[in-house]
């Protein structure tokens, strides 16, 4: 065998251990939204997790969500940051922004995880949820590509699959605070029927007591 096999076969290996390597290695992050009680027309709770993509180690400092015009929604505190809930000319909920407190940020290697409580979604199978991150070096990634088939765009829209509506969770907030209330109701009237009955026990208590009282009297 010449050297010019032995080298041949080498870069061979080389080429073939970059492939696997380059097999191997995590698909770049994304910002994505899950919701695992999500069904449509109903409320759930999204949470959008969103990483630090910079090449440069500059921080995120806003992230802007755009909302399928929904009833209502109710935003999760994040130490940190402000919040800023954006309605159309009926009142509903179009998008939401998260913005850093000054000097802060999500930083180089790291994720944040922004919550929102979604009332009345969409009547459909999914939920497109385009987003805008923003970096502190001035940087703007916008999160809308659709994605088509097997193929994955570079910057990828949030999406969502929704359970139908009878398989998700509460339809809506007036159901979730329906049977809150229900549920207080039901141990008010609980609590009302033991103290009834703590009463009862109690003045027939002092009955018996009286009626002993008065035959020990009559005894003497």
């Amino acid at each position: 065998m010449n050297e010019s096999w032995f080298r041949r076969a080498a870069l061979a290996g080389i080429a073939t251990a970059a492939a696997t390597i380059l097999a191997a290695a995590p698909a770049s992050a994304h910002v994505t939204v899950s919701g695992p009680d999500a069904a449509r027309g109903g409320s759930a709770v999204l949470t959008f997790r969103v990483p630090n993509e910079s090449a440069t180690g500059a921080a995120t400092t806003q992230l802007s969500v755009r909302l399928p015009a929904l009833t209502e929604a109710e935003t999760e505190p994040v130490p940190g940051w402000k919040t800023k809930v954006t309605r159309d000319d009926n009142h509903r909920v179009v998008a939401v922004t998260w913005m850093a407190d000054p000097g802060g940020g999500i930083g180089a290697g790291q994720f944040e995880q922004f919550s929102v409580l979604a009332d009345g979604l969409p009547d459909s199978e999914t939920v497109t949820l385009p987003a805008t991150q923003t970096y502190a070096d001035g940087r703007v990634v916008n999160w809308d590509q659709p994605t088509s088939g097997n193929t994955e765009p570079e910057f990828p829209a949030p999406t969502l699959a929704l359970a139908p509506a009878h398989e998700g969770g509460a339809q809506n907030h007036g159901d979730v605070h329906a049977a809150a209330a229900a549920e207080e109701h039901e141990t008010d009237t609980t609590a009302r029927w033991l103290g009834s009955i703590g009463i009862v026990l109690g003045a027939l208590g002092v009955l018996a007591a009286a009626t002993m009282f008065t035959r020990n009297r009559s005894r003497q």
